[in-house]
C-alpha cells in the first residue's frame, strides 16, 4: 500500500537532527573530570586512604610491599553529618592502623623540621578495655581463655623467647625496644600476672610476633589513636626488610628506578584485591 500524500510530508519535514547525538563541549569534558577527581579525593580524604607495609611485624598476613586502603570511616567517632554510615567500637581480633603511641628516635624517623613523628603502624587489636591478658609459651590468653593461634606465627623451641613469649613475667626494662615509660607503668597495670587493659586504651600485636615491636615494647594505644582497619591490598610488590624505611631523595628515585624496571617480575600479582583479615 502507497503511503499517503500527508504522510509522506511529514517523513520529509521530520527533523534529521534527532538520530544525532550532541557532541560534548570542552567545557563539560573537564568538567566531568573534576566531578571524579573530586569524588576521588574525598573517598581518599575522609573515607579511606592507602597504607604502605614497610617491615615483616604482620607476616604473613601482610607482606612488606603490601599495599592496602585503609577504611577510616567505621571505626571513627560517629559523625552526624554522615548518618548512613555504620560506626562501630574496635574488636579483638581486628587488624588495624594506628598512630604509635610513643616516639622512639633511633627507631622511628622525625618530621622534616626534626620534630617527633608519630608513625602509623599496623598490628592486629588483642585487648579491648577490661580485658586480662598474658601470655604463656607464645599462646595467648584473654580473661582466662587460650586464644586459638590461627593467624599468629607458632612459638617453637628454636624460636622461643622469654619476654615475648612469657609477657609480662619478664619486665620491660630487660627487653631492647621497650621504652623507659613503659618499664614505669607496666607494674600499675599488672593484676594477678595479667596485664589489664585500661578504659579508652588497646593492646596490640604483630602476627609475626618474634619480629614485631608492638604493645609488649611501648604498652596501650589510645583510642584516638585509632585511624582505620585495612579492607583489601591493591597492589603487593617484593621488598626486603628495611627497604621501604630508608629515607631521602637517593633512596626514593632509585626504588622507582627498580619499580620501574621489576614492575611485572616483582609484583605479587596473587594478592592483587586479597581480602585483609
Amino acid at each position: 500500500m502507497n503511503k499517503t500524500t500527508s504522510e509522506k510530508k511529514r517523513s520529509v519535514e521530520r527533523p534529521a537532527s534527532t538520530d544525532i547525538e550532541r557532541e560534548e563541549t570542552p567545557f563539560e569534558a573537564v568538567a566531568g573530570i573534576c566531578s571524579v577527581l573530586v569524588v576521588g579525593l574525598f573517598i581518599l580524604t575522609f573515607l579511606a586512604q592507602n597504607y604502605l607495609i614497610p617491615s615483616g611485624s604482620m607476616k604473613n598476613t601482610l607482606l612488606i610491599g603490601d599495599h592496602l586502603v585503609v577504611d577510616q570511616i567505621t571505626l571513627a567517632p560517629p559523625a552526624s553529618w554522615m548518618p548512613l554510615i555504620r560506626y562501630r567500637e574496635p574488636r579483638r581480633g581486628d587488624i588495624v592502623v594506628f598512630r604509635k603511641p610513643v616516639y622512639q628516635p633511633g627507631i622511628d624517623a622525625p618530621n622534616a623540621d626534626g620534630t617527633p613523628q608519630y608513625t602509623p603502624l599496623v598490628k592486629r587489636l588483642i585487648g579491648v578495655p577490661g580485658d586480662h591478658i598474658h601470655l604463656r609459651n607464645g599462646i595467648v590468653s584473654v580473661n582466662g581463655v587460650a586464644q586459638p593461634v590461627g593467624f599468629a606465627q607458632p612459638t617453637t623451641t628454636d624460636n622461643f623467647n622469654e619476654f615475648l613469649d612469657d609477657f609480662p613475667s619478664v619486665p620491660p626494662a630487660e627487653a631492647s625496644g621497650a621504652t623507659e615509660s613503659w618499664t614505669v607503668n607496666l607494674p600499675g597495670y599488672l593484676h594477678d600476672g595479667d596485664v589489664v587493659v585500661p578504659p579508652g586504651m588497646y593492646f596490640m600485636m604483630g602476627d609475626n610476633r618474634h619480629n614485631s615491636l608492638d604493645s609488649r615494647f611501648w604498652g596501650f594505644v589510645p583510642r584516638a589513636n585509632i585511624i582505620g582497619r585495612p579492607l583489601f591490598n591493591y597492589w603487593s610488590f617484593e621488598a626486603a626488610d628495611g627497604q621501604l624505611e630508608q629515607t631521602g631523595f637517593g633512596h626514593q628515585f632509585a626504588w622507582m628506578g627498580h619499580v620501574a624496571l621489576h614492575f611485572f617480575s616483582g609484583t605479587r600479582w596473587k594478592r592483587t584485591f586479597h581480602v585483609v583479615h
